[in-house]
């Protein structure tokens, strides 16, 4: 089983790289802030990577994040409670950026 409990593992390496590519994908033609996110989780004793962008619309509040895009992949490849193991979100701000926020709304 991978380790994720320290930021240096060598296990976050492949969810790192599964958010950068899927941040490439992003689709934020109004802020151009662009955003990728990697989720591993458990299921049947297997790991697995799912990977999510932002999807902007001109209608801002129904722009999707790029955590709730990988969570929603995951789910329907069998996702449920309990399965989660370690999720990033990358983006190229200079400073620690926090999620969107969508859920506490």
């Amino acid at each position: 089983m991978m380790n994720y409990a320290h930021a240096e593992a060598p296990a976050w390496k492949d969810l790192l790289e599964a958010a950068w590519a899927a941040r490439e994908h992003a689709h934020a033609p109004y802020s151009g802030f662009r955003v990728g996110a990697g989720l591993a989780w458990r299921r049947r004793g297997s790991l697995w990577i799912e990977a999510g962008c932002n999807v902007e619309n001109a209608a801002y509040p129904l722009t999707v994040c790029a955590e709730r895009n990988a969570i929603g992949a995951a789910v329907a490849k069998g996702l449920r409670d309990g399965d989660l193991v370690a999720l990033a979100v990358v983006t190229e701000a200079e400073t620690l950026t926090p999620p969107c926020g969508g859920a506490a709304r």
